[in-house]
């Protein structure tokens, strides 16, 4: 190639580009890596729920809530998952909790006081009071005879066999129920800790009104609503089974629009 001209103009060399200005360190402060291996620095905080080790009845009763939902249910154990609402239930208890059962202190009590009157030679003034009655051989008496105003369910009694059939017999003898969730909180009516069933024989004249109520409402939620002793429940599938359905419904149709295009062509 042949030089060039000399009187030639040099062109301009390319700007630099603005070197990075580099943060001043101390050198006081070191810097220290840490190292996550075995012997190591102390591993950040993780969520290890999945490799928690439940207590048994935990995982029963987990395990009992996925079987209820994927096995098809029948309607007279299904019927226990259609409990009374949140106000509902508070209604039925704040009534119940006037008819609570006497501690065997305050029955002493009264029977010490009754025995003074008789042998004093007074007229018994003490009189037995109106109080819930419990206890599923007492209860079901009751129920037979006709004589319960209304019937408290509680809805998880283990084993469910000692009650499933109590609302069929409830609906034979036209006598009102409820099913209310939590046996705990029937127990606390009655001093102990749990309890299957209570009911109502009588109330007093100030509470006959809002006993109607709770009888009428419950009649036609429970007594009369044919749905109850008819729908089975169940048959809900997992996640992953929806989608592996759903995926199989989607090549089906492909297959059938396939198809139907070939057709029309």
């Amino acid at each position: 190639m042949g030089k060039a001209a000399k009187g030639g103009k040099k062109l301009p060399s390319a700007p630099l580009a603005d070197k990075k200005k580099k943060a001043k360190k101390n050198p006081l402060f070191e810097k220290a890596p840490r190292s996550y291996r075995l012997g190591g620095d102390i591993q950040p905080k993780r969520d290890l729920t999945r490799f928690v080790k439940w207590p048994k009845y935990i995982n029963l009763q987990r395990q009992k809530r996925i079987m209820l939902m994927r096995l098809k249910v029948p309607p007279a154990i299904n019927q226990f998952s259609m409990t009374i609402d949140k106000n509902q239930a508070a209604n039925v208890l704040k009534l119940c909790k006037k008819y609570m059962p006497e501690t065997k202190v305050a029955k002493k009590a009264r029977l010490m006081e009754m025995a003074q009157q008789k042998k004093d030679g007074q007229e018994v003034k003490t009189k037995k009071p109106q109080v819930l009655k419990y206890g599923l051989n007492h209860v079901t008496t009751l129920v037979e005879n006709k004589m319960a105003k209304l019937v408290i369910i509680a809805h998880d009694v283990e084993p469910i066999e000692l009650v499933c059939w109590l609302p069929a017999l409830c609906r034979k003898k036209d006598v009102p129920y409820c099913i209310i969730k939590g046996k705990s909180r029937l127990g606390q009516l009655i001093h102990q800790k749990t309890c299957a069933c209570v009911a109502i024989t009588s109330v007093k004249p100030e509470d006959e009104k809002e006993l109607n109520n709770l009888v009428g409402n419950f009649k036609a939620q429970f007594n009369d609503n044919v749905e109850v002793k008819r729908r089975w429940g169940g048959g809900i599938m997992g996640i992953k089974s929806q989608h592996v359905t759903q995926r199989r419904e989607r090549a089906i149709q492909a297959e059938k629009a396939k198809k139907l295009g070939l057709q029309i062509a």
